[in-house]
């Protein structure tokens, strides 16, 4: 055999391992693939997985008050690997802040071993009192000023009122306009120096008296109020326009 056969055949061995290497990795690639492909989820168990999320936040999460509370669990990758689950998806947070904007809740089918972590947004609308005429500072609020409107409560966090009966015949602090959601602090429900009833509250009975309120309140605040038969000065709870409560 010449040196030049010798080299041919040399390099017709190398050319073959080549391709049956190259041929051997095509094919690994491929049955990864289709391997991969087989375990992945499909769409409608990528639906089930993410409504089984939104199912577990709507019913362990209470509606605001005259309100509604939405939903929406995070798109989820269609390459992750998850199966039918014969008894159904468990679900279950670690989260127990009501008030949150988001919640992860971990799905799992226990008897396929599989478990995945969806993030779920909360949107939470509730009624607030709205102005619907501009007031200037020391307005007494009528019916005819307010309104109900339906607001986002999570960019909204600030204490305002479900109720226009909450408001009405309290006394503005400061200019406000029209649309503005009346807040607790733009409000005095019980206002300095101004006449209030006092109610006395003992063993079930209640004696009512007159009295002037030393500092402003709003709904449950603790203020102080001087009686006007005795001159004493007391503490008490603002429970209504222009009313204190005080219990012994």
């Amino acid at each position: 055999m010449t040196y030049s056969s010798s080299l041919e055949n040399s390099f017709s061995i190398i050319k073959c391992k080549a391709f049956y290497k190259t041929f051997s990795i095509s094919i690994g690639f491929l049955l990864c693939f289709f391997s991969f492909s087989a375990f992945s989820a499909t769409e409608s168990e990528i639906s089930q997985i993410r409504d089984a999320a939104e199912e577990y936040v709507t019913s362990t999460i209470d509606n605001p008050i005259g309100g509604t509370l939405k939903a929406d669990a995070a798109s989820i990758d269609s390459r992750i690997f998850a199966t039918n689950c014969p008894s159904g998806l468990e679900t279950s947070s670690s989260s127990t802040n009501p008030n949150a904007s988001n919640i992860t809740v971990l799905v799992e089918c226990p008897e396929e071993d599989w478990r995945i972590y969806v993030p779920v947004r909360l949107t939470r609308t509730g009624p607030q009192v709205t102005l619907t005429t501009p007031l200037s500072r020391g307005q007494i609020i009528s019916s005819s000023d307010v309104t109900i409107s339906m607001v986002d409560l999570q960019r909204f966090r600030r204490q305002g009122f479900s109720s226009v009966s909450e408001v009405i015949g309290a006394k503005t602090k400061k200019n406000l306009q029209s649309g503005d959601i009346i807040e607790e602090r733009d409000i005095c429900v019980v206002c300095r120096n101004e006449i209030v009833t006092i109610k006395a509250t003992k063993s079930g009975m209640t004696i009512t008296t007159k009295g002037t309120a030393l500092t402003d309140g709003t709904h449950g605040e603790q203020i102080r109020v001087k009686n006007s038969k005795s001159n004493r000065i007391i503490e008490g709870r603002v429970t209504g326009i222009s009313e204190v409560t005080v219990v012994f």
